[in-house]
């Protein structure tokens, strides 16, 4: 599996210990964050995850930044993505079973680490529920299966 991963400044603790935990379970990593503290841009660190992921070149994609908004708005900006901007393990798990998220946005100045590696966990190992959630799915402009 690989994942695709983008940080601004907020989340450069965060997306390190989250690579470190990836690495160890043998995934691989497409890594377009930034590893500084000095102030960016989200933008810039977060459409290259979505993209990765719309064409196919990630399974799924995991942003941060201070409060996961931003990060959030833009990467659902692009066609195929269906990012959530998730605060506890549950919400992370209903976006994976009702809403087959694929990229997890993480917002790291409101979460602990601990909390935010427990949440990438539970975003790897929770499946699509499909059924009746795949024609809500499909009413989504952009969806895809």
């Amino acid at each position: 599996m690989k994942i695709s991963i983008g940080n601004d400044h907020a989340g450069t603790e965060y997306k390190l210990a989250i690579i470190g935990m990836l690495k160890s379970k043998g995934i691989e990593i497409i890594n377009h964050g930034t590893d500084g503290s000095d102030s960016v841009d989200y933008p810039d660190f977060v459409h290259p995850v979505a993209t990765d992921v719309g064409d196919g070149k990630a399974a799924m994609g995991i942003v941060i930044c201070g409060s996961g908004n931003g990060a959030s708005m833009t990467i659902n900006k692009h066609s195929k993505i269906r990012g959530a901007l998730c605060w506890n393990k549950e919400i992370v798990a209903l976006a994976r079973e009702h809403n087959d998220a694929n990229i997890l946005s993480l917002p790291a100045r409101f979460i602990a680490l601990q909390q935010a590696l427990e949440m990438v966990e539970t975003f790897l190992n929770t499946k699509f529920d499909g059924g009746r959630h795949e024609r809500r799915i499909e009413k989504i402009p952009c969806s895809v299966k």
